[in-house]
């Protein structure tokens, strides 16, 4: 039953991206923005993020309800960005520590694989502009 509803998130979230993506703008520096869906002690786990300038944040739901921010550090390579983080989570969680990396199999889209110490494993999937 969890997969079903990880599977249903994952494609609601990308139809919303679809539907609220900018056109393209070349002189503009545009964030790309990913949804995430992981597990963490049999706890289904969320996130929203977005990377621009080889920085980026993520704003997440971990377990027991626990809600925090991570500042991401990205490291720029042709088609695959790996990125570690630190970020701060609710509900006594704490400090969480996190790291990843995104691949660019096209030219408007990339996946996601990272770990969360709050949030556990995810997987991401995002669109560039």
């Amino acid at each position: 039953m969890k997969i079903a509803i990880i599977g249903k998130t994952l494609v609601a979230s990308l139809g919303l991206l679809a539907l609220f993506a900018p056109q393209r703008a070349d002189a503009q520096i545009v964030p790309q923005p990913w949804v995430s869906v992981g597990a963490k002690d049999g706890d289904v786990t969320y996130a929203v993020g977005a990377k621009a300038l080889n920085y980026g944040a993520e704003l997440g739901v971990g377990e027991d309800g626990a809600v925090g921010v991570d500042i991401l550090q990205f490291l720029p390579l042709p088609k695959i960005s790996p990125y570690v983080g630190l970020g701060y989570y609710t509900e006594g969680k704490g400090i969480a520590v996190s790291g990843g990396v995104q691949v660019s199999p096209t030219k408007n889209l990339f996946v996601g694989a990272g770990y969360n110490t709050r949030r556990g494993i995810n997987g991401q999937l995002g669109i560039k502009f």
